[in-house]
């Protein structure tokens, strides 16, 4: 009875160790180097036919890349565009409005200077630069002076 069960712990150890070279092979497979036909297929998503010659199709594949390629487009900014304090001050200033200097800072004379450029341009005066008021106000930052109204 004993050389039985020795008998049955050798066969499943030995049915363990064959299953096991066995995954070993398929993990070896799997870790191979890819081509650039394969890198090709997996950048496009374009599988190319069994019977296909992969030197043959190198054209075809070119003009899938291509193609896929031309379709994306930029991802817009993640918000609005905001002018930085120089910009809003430089074209407040070629604007007639602002006399001060263009330091990057926001102060109650800049503020003033906003607020009457939105009176003046019909906007809802609140001292702050806005879309619609950046909208109005960005087209005196390219440096030519504009007489004021």
């Amino acid at each position: 009875m004993k050389r039985f069960f020795l008998f049955i712990l050798a066969l499943v150890l030995s049915g363990t160790l064959i299953s096991c070279s066995k995954k070993q092979e398929t993990l070896e497979e799997m870790q191979q180097p890819m081509s650039p036909e394969d890198l090709n297929r997996i950048k496009t998503g374009v599988q190319l036919a069994p019977d296909v010659n992969p030197a043959a199709s190198s054209v075809a594949q070119a003009t899938v890349v291509s193609t896929t390629e031309a379709k994306l487009e930029p991802l817009p900014p993640s918000g609005p565009f905001k002018p930085s304090a120089k910009e809003i001050q430089t074209a407040l200033k070629n604007a007639g409005f602002y006399a001060g200097s263009v330091d990057g800072t926001l102060g109650p004379q800049s503020i003033k200077a906003v607020e009457a450029f939105q009176k003046a341009s019909g906007l809802s005066v609140d001292g702050k630069v806005g879309p619609k008021t950046w909208a109005a106000l960005r087209k005196y930052l390219s440096g030519v002076p504009a007489a004021k109204d």
